[in-house]
């Protein structure tokens, strides 16, 4: 199954404060703004999604037809077949995409420890 880029989405309280530490980590903007509410850093190959006031908890987050710069994959699993590989696995969908739709869509499930996974595609 590819699941495309992989970034770990952080729920953050002060989104500069967040933006100020991650750039001492080498970290530099990629996409988003403070008046956005949302920044995606980047450093290396290494994705961080910083978002203030959008979501509860953290996740991981992966993005089926992206690579680790967001560039268009010419060959991916839609997020619809992971879904449904998922389903005949027995995985529990916390939100389950609409199968008869095409484009993006995005589903939500949760590891044996609670942590909550996005797999979120944009085309």
């Amino acid at each position: 199954m590819k699941l495309g880029a992989f970034s770990i989405s952080l729920s953050v309280k002060d989104l500069q404060k967040s933006k100020d530490f991650y750039e001492k980590l080498g970290f530099n903007i990629m996409a988003g703004s403070l008046e956005q509410n949302y920044l995606i850093m980047k450093n290396d190959g290494h994705l961080i999604g910083l978002f203030q006031a959008m979501f509860d908890g953290n996740m991981l987050t992966f993005n089926p037809g992206w690579d680790q710069n967001a560039q268009n994959l010419e060959n991916f699993d839609d997020v619809r077949e992971i879904q449904i590989h998922l389903k005949e696995n027995g995985v529990q969908l916390e939100k389950e995409a609409e199968e008869t739709t095409s484009g993006p869509e995005h589903i939500f499930l949760k590891d044996p420890d609670g942590n909550m996974i996005l797999i979120d595609q944009h085309r």
